[in-house]
């Protein structure tokens, strides 16, 4: 296929590189004047501006970082711009509403229109193992399936436009909470004389078993992969689940749910991405609890 990819940053630029080892056209754009350059410096030729790029693509695909960011692309030329019955597929991550929107301005001028937002980090766009969730009718699903198996190893229809972001903010909201939860075990732990090695061992076969224990553990030593064996470097950076927890906060407001963890661990990200944690794994919450934590009287 014939695809516009707008947005090459940590996430989008592995992604469009499998896409072109697959044997796909891929034509790209990005703001930032150094991920062109990089992009280029992997082989894919790039475009001078969004409506240049998509000016003669099959598939228009988008990852941008927030919603706006999409809207305003939309409405600035870039529907105008890519050819009559163009697929945009957006793999940004943004609150539902704004998924619904633009795909409602996509077809409104002509197009097709799926969101695919993803699960998996830089490690699982740079392993093409990548999970996406995705919202389109079904036509549109069976267009995009081929692209989406390229990037990743597991692809889910969730529902209509928008429903890819809906199952993204659940599935992050409770990752999210989950992982608070990992590291206030570990630091408990550590208080009552546990070494972290036993704690992971009972907890990845006992009912507390989670991935924020199993795969990204917010320790180091049992899991060797995981960030905090890096110093926390991402992954999945702090500011990366403060906005995601920003969207599903909005959705919670938006639909009336009774929650109290989802908010509270949007706070919890909110002040981990001002105090330091915006560029740091996720999993680095813990030094923050740590570092909170007082000493027994």
């Amino acid at each position: 296929m014939k695809v516009a990819f707008l947005g090459l940053g940590h996430m989008g630029l592995p992604m469009a590189v499998n896409l072109v080892r697959a044997g796909h056209e891929v034509l790209g754009f990005d703001v930032v004047p150094a991920a062109l350059e990089a992009a280029r410096t992997e082989g894919i030729p790039t475009a001078e501006s969004t409506q240049a790029c998509a000016a003669g693509a099959e598939v228009v695909l988008t990852m941008f970082p927030s919603g706006r960011h999409l809207l305003d692309a939309y409405r600035g030329g870039l529907l105008e711009a890519a050819p009559a019955d163009s697929l945009f597929l957006d793999c940004s991550t943004i609150n539902v509403d704004e998924a619904r929107e633009a795909a409602e301005l996509a077809v409104a001028a002509g197009h097709r229109a799926a969101d695919a937002p993803v699960s998996g980090g830089v490690v699982g766009a740079q392993a093409g193992t990548l999970t996406f969730m995705v919202g389109a009718s079904a036509p549109e699903f069976d267009a995009v399936l081929p692209l989406l198996e390229v990037m990743g190893k597991r692809v889910v229809h969730c529902g209509g436009n928008g429903a890819g972001q809906a199952a993204k903010i659940c599935n992050n909201m409770l990752l999210g909470i989950s992982m608070i939860g990992a590291a206030e075990a570990f630091v408990l732990g550590e208080k009552l004389g546990l070494g972290h090695q036993a704690l992971f061992d009972v907890i990845s076969t006992a009912s507390g078993q989670c991935w924020a224990v199993t795969t990204n553990c917010p320790v180091p030593g049992p899991v060797p992969a995981s960030p905090a064996n890096r110093d926390y470097q991402p992954g999945f950076a702090g500011a990366l689940m403060a906005k995601d927890l920003g969207l599903a906060l909005n959705a919670l407001q938006g639909t009336g749910v009774a929650a109290e963890l989802g908010p509270l661990a949007a706070q919890i990200y909110q002040r981990f991405a001002e105090e330091g944690g915006a560029g740091r794994d996720f999993s680095g919450i813990i030094t923050q609890i740590r570092d909170h934590s007082r000493s027994a009287l």
